[in-house]
C-alpha cells in the first residue's frame, strides 16, 4: 500500500477575486475564489450583480484550460516533494508521497512544507495525507479536523464525510440523498450485493479505492527520466564545496547505472531547486560519450559559478538528457593513442568548451567543390570521417572570410600578380607573390566568372589570399581578399 498526499484548489490567498466569459452579451461569473464566495458570490452569477456586493472585486476573463495550466506548474513544482505527481482534475494535485516524509522529519512536518510553501507564493491550498488515493481526495476537500490519517484508519476517517467525497457522479448522489445517505457511515456497511443493486458498481469502486482494498491507476505528469538522479540536502546549500560534494555524489550514481548498460554521457542537467521556489540550471556537453566521473566532475566545476543559490538549494536534480554508447578503442601497446581517437583531446576539447563555449570550437571536414567557401564543411561530431582527401596540391590559408572582401588593387599586364592592394583603408606593398591558381566552379552550378588566386606577401611579412574575379580588364577587373596565411 502506498501513502498518498492530496491538494485540493489552489487560490490566491486572502484576494477577491471572480472568472468571466461572455454569455448573452453579459459577462457571467464561471469561477471565484473563497473570499468571493463568502461575500456571497456564485456561480453563474452576472458580474454586474458581483461588482454591487463587492465594488472593488478583481475580474479576469477566463482562458482556455487556466486551471489545467495552473494545476500542471504546480505539479512540476512539487516534484520536488516526490518524483512522481499526478494531476487531478478540475482542481487538485496528488502525490505518491511514499517513502517521502521521512526525508522533511515526518508525515506532519511534510505536509506543513507544501502547504506552507504554496501560501508563501500565494495560494490557499488543502491537503490530506492517507494510505489510498481516495481517502487522501475526500479529507482535502471535506475533512475539517485532521488533514494526516493513520495507516489503516480509512474506513473511521469516512464515516462522517457526504457521499460527494467518494467522488460518485452527480446521479448517484442525488439517489443517495433521496435515501437519506448523508453521510458515508450510513451505508458503508450495507453488504456489496445491495450496493451494487442500487447504485451500480461505481459505488464498490469507489468504496474500494478510498478504502485502499482496490488498486487505483496513478499516471504522473512527469515521468522519471532514464538516466536521473535526485538529491535531497537535509540543510539547504549555499557554498560552491557543498554543491561540488552534491554534484560528485550524483555523478558517482548515474555514472554507475551509465557504465553497467555500456552508455555515457554527451549532455548532462543540473537543476537545483532553490528555497524561494526558483530553479537554476547548467548544462554541460561533451565531444565523446564518456562516464568518466572524474572528468564530468571539472565540466561542471567550471559552470558552478553560473548558480545563484539564494536562501538556499534544497534539491539537486542530475539529468542525462542525452546519451550515446560508449566505444572503446583497442589502444596501440606501444606509441601511445594519438588522433581524434585519443581521448586526452575529447576530454582537453570539453573543458575548453566548458570556458568559451561550444560555438568556440569547431572541425572541418572537406566537400566535394572547387569553390573554395564551399570545399568544407562544419563536422557535427568529434570522430565524423569523410571519404573525400583534403586538396594539398596547393597551400590554403589558416583564416578564410566567409565572404570574400572588395579591395583595391595595382596590377600590371594580364596574369601579373598586384603590386600593391588596399585593405581597410591600409596600403599595403607587395614584396613577394606566387600565382596565379585559377579556380572555377562546377560546370552544374557554373555562374559567374572564374577566380585567379595569388599568395601575396607585404612588406611587414604578413601573407594574404586574393583573387581577381574573370579575365583581365583595366576598367572592369574586380579583386578580393580571401584569407590569411599564418
Amino acid at each position: 500500500m502506498t501513502d498518498s498526499l492530496a491538494i485540493r484548489k489552489p487560490e490566491l490567498k486572502d484576494t477577491c477575486y471572480v472568472f468571466t466569459m461572455s454569455q448573452k452579451n453579459r459577462m457571467m461569473v464561471t469561477a471565484s475564489s473563497r473570499q468571493a464566495e463568502k461575500q456571497g458570490i456564485h456561480v453563474p452569477m452576472v458580474l454586474a450583480d458581483a461588482k454591487a456586493l463587492v465594488p472593488d472585486i478583481l475580474a479576469f476573463d477566463e482562458k482556455i484550460d487556466f486551471n489545467q495550466k495552473l494545476l500542471f506548474r504546480i505539479a512540476k513544482w512539487a516534484i520536488r516533494y516526490s518524483p512522481n505527481v499526478a494531476v487531478e482534475l478540475p482542481d487538485g494535485i496528488v502525490l505518491d508521497s511514499t517513502g517521502c516524509a521521512h526525508l522533511f522529519g515526518g508525515e506532519e512536518k511534510y505536509l506543513k512544507n507544501i502547504l506552507s510553501k504554496l501560501e508563501q507564493f500565494g495560494y490557499y491550498c488543502l491537503g490530506g495525507l492517507s494510505d489510498s488515493i481516495g481517502t487522501s481526495w475526500a479529507i482535502a476537500r471535506f475533512g475539517h479536523k485532521l488533514p494526516i490519517i493513520p495507516s489503516g484508519q480509512q474506513y473511521n476517517a469516512l464515516l462522517n464525510l457526504p457521499p460527494v467525497a467518494l467522488r460518485l457522479t452527480q446521479p448517484v448522489i442525488e439517489r443517495l440523498h433521496k435515501l437519506g445517505f448523508d453521510k458515508i457511515g450510513k451505508f458503508i456497511q450495507m453488504p456489496a450485493s445491495i450496493l451494487r443493486r442500487r447504485f451500480g458498481t461505481e459505488m464498490l469502486s469507489r468504496l474500494g479505492q478510498a478504502l485502499g482494498t482496490e488498486e487505483e491507476a496513478f499516471t504522473p505528469i512527469i515521468f522519471k527520466a532514464p538516466y536521473q538522479e535526485r538529491l535531497v540536502c537535509l540543510e539547504p546549500i549555499k557554498t560552491r564545496s557543498a554543491i561540488e560534494i552534491g554534484i560528485e555524489k550524483l555523478l558517482e550514481l548515474l555514472c554507475k547505472r551509465l557504465s553497467k548498460e555500456g552508455q555515457g554521457i554527451r549532455l548532462a542537467d543540473l537543476q537545483c531547486y532553490r528555497l524561494d521556489g526558483k530553479i537554476t540550471e547548467i548544462q554541460i556537453g561533451t565531444n565523446q560519450s564518456t562516464h568518466n566521473i572524474k572528468h564530468l566532475t571539472k565540466l561542471f566545476g567550471l559552470k558552478i559559478d553560473k548558480i545563484a543559490p539564494g536562501l538556499g538549494i534544497e534539491l539537486l536534480i542530475l539529468t542525462a538528457s542525452k546519451t550515446e554508447q560508449v566505444l572503446i578503442e583497442q589502444e596501440k601497446l606501444w606509441g601511445g593513442n594519438f588522433g581524434l581517437e585519443d581521448q586526452n583531446l575529447a576530454q582537453l576539447l570539453d573543458r575548453l568548451a566548458g570556458k568559451v563555449g561550444h560555438q568556440a570550437i569547431k572541425r572541418y571536414i572537406p566537400q566535394a567543390h572547387y569553390w573554395p567557401e564551399r570545399s568544407l564543411r562544419q563536422a557535427i561530431t568529434l570522430d565524423e570521417k569523410t571519404e573525400i582527401k583534403w586538396q594539398k596540391a596547393n597551400p590554403r590559408p589558416m583564416e578564410m572570410l566567409h565572404n570574400p572582401a572588395a579591395i583595391k588593387v595595382t596590377a600590371p599586364i594580364p596574369d601579373y600578380p598586384p603590386l600593391s592592394f588596399r585593405y581597410k583603408e591600409e596600403l599595403h606593398w607587395v614584396k613577394k607573390a606566387d600565382g596565379p591558381e585559377r579556380i572555377e566552379q562546377e560546370w552544374w552550378l557554373s555562374q559567374g566568372e572564374h577566380r585567379d588566386y595569388y599568395i601575396l606577401e607585404d612588406d611587414k611579412g604578413c601573407r594574404y589570399w586574393v583573387f581577381r574575379s574573370g579575365h583581365y580588364n583595366e576598367d572592369t577587373s574586380e579583386w578580393f581578399l580571401h584569407g590569411f596565411f599564418a
